[in-house]
């Protein structure tokens, strides 16, 4: 069992490679992303116009928004290309006992510090 204020949010046998999976926690939107072999937590919301990227597409280690091309990293949370010229937030995950869990309090290790919490 991962460390205190995780929080299981999944089953590792819910999401295949490639898919994601829109979460609630705290009255907060996150998505779960399971992309090249590793789950990613990030905000859903895309800081350009506030549309989801659960609508988008994965792309290795990004995520594309659908609306306007932006492409963030799922491991940092910082965009990569335009027009979004802030972070999502990508969270502390660990996988434990046949599950996937999440910190929301805590950001990855090598995320972002400028997005908004």
């Amino acid at each position: 069992m991962p460390a205190q204020d995780f929080v299981p949010v999944a089953d590792i046998a819910e999401l295949s490679e490639g898919e994601m999976k829109p979460l609630q926690l705290d009255g907060r939107r996150l998505l779960l992303v399971h992309a090249e072999g590793h789950y990613y937590v990030i905000d859903e919301m895309c800081t350009h116009e506030d549309y989801s990227l659960a609508l988008g597409c994965i792309k290795g280690r990004r995520i594309k928004c659908s609306l306007h091309g932006s492409y963030f990293d799922l491991a940092t949370g910082e965009p990569e290309e335009e027009p979004a010229d802030e972070p999502v937030c990508s969270y502390r995950v660990e996988v434990a006992d046949g599950k996937i869990w999440v910190n929301p309090e805590k950001l990855r290790e090598g995320a972002s510090t400028r997005c908004r919490r």
